[in-house]
């Protein structure tokens, strides 16, 4: 996709959603990470129905250590993979005291230390909560970024290497959640909604089908 038909791409994306951000509930850069953490092959309406109950309870690394791992459990046994998540996020609530006053690091490297933390999560949490320009290169972003022709790539970091170099610069910051909604409301797996899209004409597989 040419530089001209990538501007005018999320040109349109930005006039439909003007302040884009996660669909995630959150009041603090804390919660912000764990609910991405627990977001892992889960959907975010899911993550938001447990974290509803259990921040009224436990919203800070030193309550939900209180909470323990049984107790933590049960807020989260809803979400998929509750088990290996309780120990993460215990794990993680240690470290943010032991070694980070209790605060998330705004660091790639401190925060891809975090159990449960890869480079996913560590760029959602960069990019929502630090304000820096990264992409979180999920199910949605892949399957977009690849089937619009955006950037083309076997794999996620491929992609999103290729995205931050290709995507116009004052697009980058909302990049991510722009193409996250598109993926998720949109430009569905099983059927995408094309005849509805409103960058049909500029995309790789809308116009082999004739838009």
């Amino acid at each position: 996709m040419k530089l001209d038909a990538r501007t005018e791409f999320f040109r349109r994306l930005q006039v439909i959603t003007p302040d884009p951000t996660t669909e995630l509930n959150y009041d603090s850069i804390f919660e912000l990470l764990v609910a991405v953490i627990l977001s892992a092959q889960a959907t975010d309406i899911s993550v938001n129905l447990a974290t509803r109950r259990l921040y009224k309870v436990a919203s800070t690394p030193e309550t939900i250590l209180a909470l323990g791992e049984e107790g933590l459990k049960a807020y989260i046994r809803t979400i998929g993979l509750f088990n290996s998540k309780t120990r993460n996020i215990i794990a993680t609530c240690k470290i943010l005291l032991q070694k980070h006053s209790g605060e998330v690091p705004a660091c790639r490297e401190a925060l891809e230390s975090l159990p449960g933390v890869g480079r996913k999560t560590a760029n959602v949490v960069l990019n929502t909560a630090f304000g820096q320009p990264t992409l979180a290169v999920d199910t949605h972003i892949f399957r977009v970024a690849n089937r619009t022709g955006l950037a083309l790539g076997k794999t996620p970091l491929i992609v999103e290497r290729k995205l931050l170099r290709s995507i116009p610069p004052q697009y980058l910051m909302d990049a991510h959640h722009w193409l996250i909604l598109h993926g998720r409301y949109v430009c569905k797996a099983r059927k995408p909604n094309c005849p509805q899209c409103i960058v049909r004409d500029l995309c790789r597989t809308g116009k082999q089908k004739g838009y």
